[in-house]
């Protein structure tokens, strides 16, 4: 689930671009032009043309201009970065441990298993749950991990029946959720630095995001803002902000773009509270199902009636969470190792998807594959 098949590099010369089109025709309209080594997810290929997204947009490139091998990682040879690495008086396995207990989630399907009491048989197929508390585990045997709970009566497709290890035999049953508790391994793998640091893309996520990258505030607007409604023009303002918080330009403006749907949405483009225009850029307060009206009422208490000011408010509601208070890369707003090692618990964690890190990076690598000027630091966690 976490390999890299799916992604490519634009390949060109430095200052030209690919253009990406509506269909696999040179003659197609074009809805992007991709820089040099801007990362695609590419989904198909024939005929000369792949279907790919990149930057949130889904078209067709020609496929000699992308090359699977990945350009240079940040923390190799570019001088304008750092590398430093934290040590964490934790083992690997106690971290893993911290994290099961407050299972982590992932959309991975596994194998799942019911030990043979906590089911009713209908046929030899079929079954229904016995009584309430039962749980289906990732093998068979009460000591693999709890993938996820089911319920009194519930219908479970049966698919195969093995003697556990415990000595009762368990039946192997169909587990339709999307999202389950993660095995050991899968939150081992994600938790490990070493799988990620030397990977182009996803070692973005150890870049700390409380220090400024000193960007070309015309280049800025020229390669990432324009075209990107409200947003065009902002550079010189995300800069404020991020000087004035300690926040990462870089990451406000990626943060902008995505809940912004690239400064086009009604938060961002503005509503009326009291009769006076607001203006919120990072979906502050912006609560599922009311987005907009908790959003809009956030951006009006906080007396953001400009662009500008929603931009530079927003920035300091970022900090305060996770940057000021240490967890100032996505690896710890994930993870946060620092509360793990002080704690002997996981507390204070951005999201339970347990690929959470990994998943954010891409729109931030390719922001900065757009520049040619910046000063990066990342830094990456040592376990015992």
């Amino acid at each position: 689930m976490y390999q890299t098949e799916g992604v490519k590099y634009v390949n060109v010369n430095d200052g030209s671009s690919l253009n990406m089109r509506s269909s696999a025709s040179a003659s197609a309209s074009i809805i992007a032009k991709l820089v040099n080594n801007t990362a695609v997810n590419v989904y198909s290929e024939s005929n000369g043309w792949s279907r790919v997204t990149a930057n949130g947009k889904t078209g067709y490139v020609s496929t000699q201009y992308l090359t699977a091998k990945a350009p240079e990682v940040p923390g190799s040879s570019n001088g304008s970065i750092i590398r430093i690495d934290k040590e964490y008086n934790l083992t690997m396995d106690k971290m893993v441990e911290i994290q099961m207990a407050v299972n982590g989630q992932t959309d991975k399907t596994y194998k799942t298993y019911i030990r043979e009491d906590g089911l009713t048989l209908i046929n030899p197929t079929k079954g229904t749950v016995k009584g309430t508390g039962w749980r289906v585990r990732g093998g068979a045997g009460s000591n693999y991990w709890v993938v996820g709970a089911v319920s009194n009566y519930q219908s479970l497709n049966i698919k195969s029946k093995v003697m556990g290890s415990d000595g009762y035999y368990w039946y192997e049953v169909d587990y339709n959720k999307t999202w389950v508790n993660a095995s050991p391994e899968d939150i081992e793998y994600n938790l490990n630095p070493d799988n990620f640091v030397n990977d182009p893309v996803k070692s973005f996520q150890f870049v700390k995001l409380s220090q400024v990258t000193n960007m070309n505030v015309s280049e800025v607007n020229d390669r990432i803002l324009s075209g990107k409604g409200i947003l065009q023009g902002q550079a010189a303002t995300f800069t404020s902000a991020g000087e004035k918080y300690g926040v990462n330009e870089i990451y406000l403006i990626s943060h902008a773009l995505l809940e912004t749907g690239n400064g086009t949405s009604p938060l961002a483009t503005g509503v009326k509270v009291n009769g006076k225009t607001v203006y919120n850029m990072y979906g502050v307060g912006a609560f599922d199902g009311t987005a907009l009206s908790s959003g809009a009422q956030y951006a009006y208490n906080a007396g953001w009636f400009t662009p500008e000011a929603a931009i530079i408010g927003g920035a300091e509601f970022i900090a305060k969470g996770y940057i000021s208070a240490g967890q100032d890369t996505l690896y710890k707003m994930r993870w946060n190792p620092i509360a793990a090692e002080k704690y002997g618990y996981a507390t204070h964690q951005y999201a339970t998807d347990i690929g959470w890190a990994t998943k954010q990076v891409k729109q931030i690598y390719n922001l900065y594959s757009l520049l040619d000027s910046y000063k990066l630091t990342i830094e990456v966690p040592k376990y015992k």
